[in-house]
């Protein structure tokens, strides 16, 4: 019998994954499967763990991935959607208009840290992490569907309140790493490390960080 073929990098995104219901339904049960065995076992367990975990067999599983690589990338997909969806919602249908600027720069933020920070989403972190060197394009995943997604999000609605006279902000993209320097990066520092943050520090970060964003780039400061 011939091996089955597994492709990789790249050419594990040309795989033509079985369609339909009961595919799907497949799909998202290897997804969590495979998600509970990485973050207990690390990026190093077999395919035939992922498959058994998920009760379908190793073809079943290639068939839908094509590659560990791939299978991987997909459950980050699906943990960073999820983890950044409130906060891309409170940003796109309520900062970028808003009547109260703080507040709701607030309420977007802890959403955003509240995603970003959740204990699954840090145990995904470290693992893709801890493979960096071997699995860049892992890293390549995680940038993409995180800061590259949500950065520009905030970056266009913080660029339409400069417009409607509300921020002074010279460089946008630069006041996006202040905001997330300030609110998010404490919490992937201690959180890394097995020490996370108290709710109650988390939110006091929160809210001194965006106004000491406003203090800097409202416009009335400047």
């Amino acid at each position: 019998m011939a091996e089955t073929k597994k492709t990789s990098g790249a050419k594990a995104a040309e795989v033509r994954r079985p369609e339909g219901r009961r595919a799907e339904a497949k799909r998202a049960a290897i997804v969590a499967a495979a998600r509970e065995t990485f973050l207990a076992n690390g990026y190093g367990v077999s395919m035939d763990t992922v498959a058994a975990e998920a009760n379908v067999s190793k073809v079943t599983v290639y068939n839908h991935f094509g590659s560990k690589e791939a299978l991987f990338i997909a459950i980050i997909n699906h943990e960073l959607d999820e983890a950044l969806k409130e906060g891309v919602q409170i940003v796109e249908r309520r900062l970028a208009d808003s009547e109260d600027l703080r507040g709701d720069l607030i309420h977007a933020c802890r959403a955003w840290v509240a995603g970003i920070a959740a204990p699954v989403v840090m145990d995904l972190r470290a693992v893709v992490v801890g493979e960096l060197r071997r699995f860049p394009e892992l890293g390549h995943a995680w940038q993409t569907r995180g800061p590259l997604r949500f950065h520009p999000v905030i970056a266009e609605a913080l660029a339409r309140l400069v417009k409607r006279g509300d921020l002074n902000i010279d460089d946008i993209d630069l006041a996006v790493l202040q905001l997330s320097g300030l609110v998010v990066s404490p919490n992937l520092v201690y959180g890394g490390y097995g020490s996370p943050l108290s709710e109650d520090l988390k939110d006091k970060l929160i809210v001194a960080g965006v106004d000491v964003f406003l203090s800097r780039y409202a416009a009335q400061a400047a």
